[in-house]
């Protein structure tokens, strides 16, 4: 993806690494909450729920929003398919498919900022719900590329996701929960086609 050996080493990250940096980083906010600042047990929990609701609004804005913004310029176009486009081009590359740290760590540090703003002392259980949220949408999406995911909710989950990339992408944004694709009507269905699914098809069958 990148001319440079060094650029091109980092655009590459193994599924296990956001565990590795964030999991400590979930556990010592909880520590912090808990032990040091005797935060209610049922406060605690509260929070990190709201945490990580706010992660899967965060998640589908950042996917729509962010990740599908079509850019004019060259420049903008080539920073889409460095940020989204190669996984969209490329949705099997298991090296690819966790936000590098380089980018989620500076993102954590101004969420982290965000929420000291908004909740003050009480800033670490829901910053913690938001990591785990966001844990949860890394691994649930290689798992949903990667695994076989066969029965219950986990298969309806890469189902899901599937339909995303391979019959309309500009719906079924929420990865780890469809919720907001619910809410803001974007959800996708077995059998649902948008209209430019629907162009897309047409003009294909007319070129046979």
């Amino acid at each position: 993806m990148f001319e440079s050996d060094f650029m091109e080493f980092f655009s590459h990250v193994h599924p296990v690494a956001p565990l590795v940096i964030y999991l400590p980083v979930i556990g010592y906010m909880l520590h912090v909450a808990i032990i040091q600042r005797a935060v209610p047990i049922g406060m605690v929990a509260g929070l990190f729920v709201l945490g990580i609701i706010i992660w899967t609004l965060v998640e589908y804005t950042m996917h729509r929003c962010a990740f599908h913004y079509q850019p004019k310029s060259a420049w903008g176009k080539r920073l889409h398919f460095v940020v989204h486009g190669v996984h969209h081009d490329y949705p099997n590359d298991a090296s690819r498919l966790v936000l590098p740290p380089s980018v989620s760590i500076p993102l954590a540090f101004i969420f982290y900022g965000l929420f000291l703003a908004i909740f003050g002392h009480l800033a670490p259980p829901p910053f913690a719900g938001l990591l785990f949220g966001y844990l949860c949408y890394d691994m649930i999406h290689y798992a949903t590329h990667h695994f076989s995911m066969k029965r219950g909710v986990w298969l309806w989950l890469k189902q899901y996701h599937m339909r995303h990339h391979y019959k309309d992408d500009h719906i079924g944004y929420g990865v780890s929960s469809p919720l907001w694709d619910y809410v803001f009507r974007t959800r996708t269905t077995e059998h649902a086609v948008t209209a430019k699914s629907q162009n897309r098809e047409n003009s294909i069958a007319a070129t046979k």
